[in-house]
């Protein structure tokens, strides 16, 4: 089965934060919120080893690689809601 990709790498609209579709939006979602490993593969019922390589495999296709930069590209692409809290004087 041929898949086709874009100019871009197969990263998206030509950026490292392009689209991701229906459960690869909810990995990215999870670890942004907090989830650990573990706890994302009960939530999706997959086994540590594979949520491990999924993870890791996204990473590398977002050209992102720490937790920070996988947050920010979910708040960038709006899969997870930021609340401002005003704690100021």
């Amino acid at each position: 089965m041929a898949v086709a990709r874009g100019g871009d790498g197969g990263k998206g609209a030509g950026t490292r934060f392009g689209p991701l579709a229906g459960r690869g939006r909810e990995g990215p979602r999870l670890l942004a919120e907090g989830y650990s490993g573990k706890e994302l593969a009960a939530r999706l019922t997959l086994s540590v080893k594979t949520v491990a390589a999924y993870k890791y495999n996204l990473m590398r296709k977002l050209d992102i690689h720490n937790r920070a930069d996988l947050v920010k590209y979910a708040i960038r692409r709006k899969l997870v809601h930021v609340s401002v809290i005003d704690g100021g004087p």
